[in-house]
């Protein structure tokens, strides 16, 4: 392994904390991975990584490596992406919220393949908070605003939200004609994966927010769930209004409070702050902020 290729190998050590990690992102045995690491340290002559039976971190000397070899590798990527005819190339792991991914992302990802055959795409879904550092994940989508200080954010869409029931629970509790007129409903809760506390509902009022908590019967953590809940007649819910388009037009959700939205969430593609774009994640940040646009008109 060459001196380049030993520096991306022990960046992705730093930040995975991980031997068995790295060798799987890079496709090595472990034994490979750990020899490498050997003949680097032997060839600076300082110990760079220290290892407990937990996890695998920087020493003092191997912090200030790591910084080096990041400004070192992203100038080297800059330099190679200046050339005509460079092509983005290699692995993009990029995390969204399933349901965002599935209705934004994935129907445009076969053309975008196709335009860069040489990159390979991995992708995570879920609601929880990832440490793209620490998970060897190179950017994140993500609704609401951003609270991660190390990441840099550009934003690339807004989405409305709706308050919903199903028809049977508005039959039985009836239909509320201002949020004054909530006292005796219910709500599904929903639970925040930044607080892990339920999420109030919110409406706009007189350029106002209001919150309002509602008693619940069921807490989710999952928008799939949430959604599924509020079908069986469980309470009311908010959630982004593409994501029940389909429920609206068969009538097996009903919007109601529509003359007090609730805030307006934007969408952001988050990256660590530490690191050069490649010219990979350029090209698929440029590329999903285009689909989020065609998505949303």
């Amino acid at each position: 392994m060459d001196r380049i290729d030993s520096m991306r190998l022990f960046t992705r050590i730093v930040e995975r904390r991980s031997f068995s990690l790295a060798a799987q992102d890079f496709g090595l045995p472990r034994s490979s991975v750990s020899e490498t690491v050997k003949q680097l340290e032997a060839r600076l002559g300082v110990r760079l990584l220290q290892r407990t039976t937990r996890q695998v971190g920087p020493t003092l000397d191997g912090e200030a490596y790591y910084r080096r070899c990041l400004a070192i590798l992203s100038d080297i990527e800059e330099a190679e992406g200046a050339f005509t005819g460079a092509r983005p190339r290699g692995q993009l792991r990029v995390e969204a919220h399933g349901t965002l991914a599935r209705h934004f992302i994935l129907p445009g990802l076969p053309a975008f393949l196709a335009a860069y055959p040489e990159i390979t795409l991995h992708m995570g879904e879920g609601d929880r908070l990832v440490d793209p550092i620490r998970e060897g994940v190179d950017c994140v989508v993500r609704v609401g605003q951003p609270q991660d200080s190390t990441m840099i954010g550009r934003k690339i869409a807004d989405l409305a939200q709706a308050t919903l029931a199903s028809p049977a629970y508005l039959d039985g509790q009836g239909v509320p004609s201002d949020p004054d007129a909530l006292d005796g409903h219910r709500m599904v809760g929903f639970i925040s994966s930044a607080t892990g506390s339920l999420l109030p509902l919110d409406f706009l009022i007189g350029g106002t927010v209001r919150r309002i908590a509602l008693p619940v019967t069921i807490s989710v953590a999952g928008a799939e769930s949430l959604v599924a809940a509020a079908r069986l007649g469980l309470g009311l819910i908010q959630v982004p209004r593409y994501h029940v388009a389909a429920d609206l037009a068969a009538g097996t959700l009903v919007e109601v409070l529509a003359e007090y939205p609730a805030e307006i969430l934007p969408v952001h593609v988050l990256y660590p702050h530490s690191r050069q774009l490649s010219p990979r994640v350029r090209v698929f940040i440029d590329w999903v902020a285009a689909e989020f646009n065609r998505g949303m008109s």
